[in-house]
């Protein structure tokens, strides 16, 4: 048997329980990596031009009252999310937190419901609700009557109330344009977000930063927004956005107006 002695530095019981702290906390970490949290990473989701198509089919379809041929975009945006269920480990949030591209959020203010069925459920509800409303401001806006004029919305599986805004646009770009005969957007590629109710007025939907990453990604170069909003757009803005707040439809179409005529434009 060797007589070799270990350093008392070593065997000292503050070393001892130093040494086994770290144990411990090594396990603890260990553990922390598999254990699923109560959150839910987000991403830039897709986007759809509301003058153009979506999954082959157009987003809009307008019919009692003739239609335009149009130019440039109308872009509604989108956040991608991962599912209630789904396991989102202590280094997998961590790793999103430094990634500008990606949130982490606490999963009830993603998913209020819980249940993905139900969740889905939910935000279908509020996609055709954001749908009629945004007919009724946009036919109120071009006085026509809803009931000669009818409006039918496609956007495949898409849900929730943030493209009222964009869609609202895109119907009175169809029917209307600037009104001179030229386009609402100028040739450009304009995408926004913002819900909207019957009487025009544009709402917060929350998830600017990512929203803004998604417009940029698919080529937009302004972005309409909730006036309240402005803050939080301006986090990690890609480089070339131009951002427009706006509070009402009215609003919307005037600041269209002035970017395609020189004049002020709203800024964050």
């Amino acid at each position: 048997m060797s007589d070799t002695k270990l350093p008392k530095a070593l065997t000292a019981p503050r070393t001892r329980a130093l040494a086994l702290c770290g144990v411990l906390v090594a396990a603890l970490f260990g553990v922390a990596a598999f254990v699923p949290l109560p959150y839910t990473l987000t991403w830039p989701g897709v986007t759809a031009d509301t003058l153009g198509s979506y999954q082959d089919k157009p987003v809009l379809t307008v019919t009692g009252a003739p239609v335009r041929t149009t130019d440039g975009e109308l872009r509604m945006v989108t956040i991608s999310a991962t599912n209630p269920g789904d396991r989102t480990t202590f280094w997998r949030s961590l790793r999103a937190w430094f990634d500008q591209d990606e949130a982490v959020r606490p999963t009830e203010t993603v998913y209020p419901q819980g249940d993905p069925a139900k969740a889905q459920e939910v935000t279908a509800q509020q996609m055709t609700e954001s749908q009629d409303s945004a007919t009724a401001a946009a036919l109120s806006y071009l006085h026509l009557s809803p009931a000669q004029v009818k409006v039918k919305v496609d956007l495949g599986d898409i849900g929730g109330p943030s493209a009222g805004q964009m869609l609202a646009l895109g119907i009175v770009d169809k029917l209307a344009g600037d009104g001179k005969g030229g386009d609402l957007t100028g040739g450009l590629t304009v995408a926004g977000t913002g819900t909207i109710d019957d009487q025009g007025v544009i709402g917060p939907v929350g998830g600017v930063p990512l929203k803004t990453q998604a417009a940029a990604r698919d080529g937009a170069t302004v972005f309409l927004l909730p006036k309240d909003e402005c803050a939080d757009a301006k986090v990690n803005l890609p480089d070339g956005l131009r951002l427009v707040p706006v509070g009402t439809l009215s609003e919307s179409i005037s600041a269209l107006d002035a970017l395609r005529g020189g004049g002020t434009v709203p800024t964050c």
